[in-house]
């Protein structure tokens, strides 16, 4: 007896794509498979508070964040508070808050942040992030990039 190996396709169905069933009572197109775990762009604004730290730690600290994680747009801080904002590409908005919430702890140590503690966490897809800068209320486009103080 042959067997394939673990999670490859049987035999003859490699060429198969799965699809769902759009719904009869709506209209709506039936859907591929492919497109529902396709990764998606989400604009992230984490904010991180705590005891007061020097200001120039903060900064190098945020700039070596930066650089260890290479799609952050820009970071605010001030000695007790900092605003980190970037994009992140994941599946859903569950995926991309997992990530941008284990952010701060997991380069804590490797970026020597302060010990400050997640105080607020804001996540929205591309296209609502653009429909708030086209209506002039969302959060302001992150410019200049980079690391700045308040």
């Amino acid at each position: 007896m042959r067997r394939g190996r673990p999670g490859a396709l049987p035999r003859g169905t490699a060429g198969r794509t799965l699809t769902s069933v759009g719904s009869q009572d709506t209209g709506e197109p039936a859907q591929d498979a492919a497109e529902d775990d396709a990764a998606r762009l989400w604009h992230i604004t984490l904010s991180v508070a705590g005891g007061e730290a020097p200001l120039g730690e903060v900064r190098r600290a945020l700039e070596q964040l930066a650089h260890d994680h290479p799609f952050l747009l820009t970071s605010r801080y001030a000695n007790d508070h900092a605003e980190i904002r970037y994009w992140e590409e994941a599946r859903d908005l569950h995926d991309a808050a997992a990530v941008a919430l284990r952010l701060w702890g997991e380069h804590r140590s490797t970026a020597r942040l302060p010990p400050w503690e997640i105080v607020g966490l804001e996540v929205i897809d591309r296209e609502t992030y653009h429909q708030r800068i086209a209506e002039g209320w969302g959060p302001l486009p992150a410019t200049p990039v980079g690391v700045h103080p308040f």
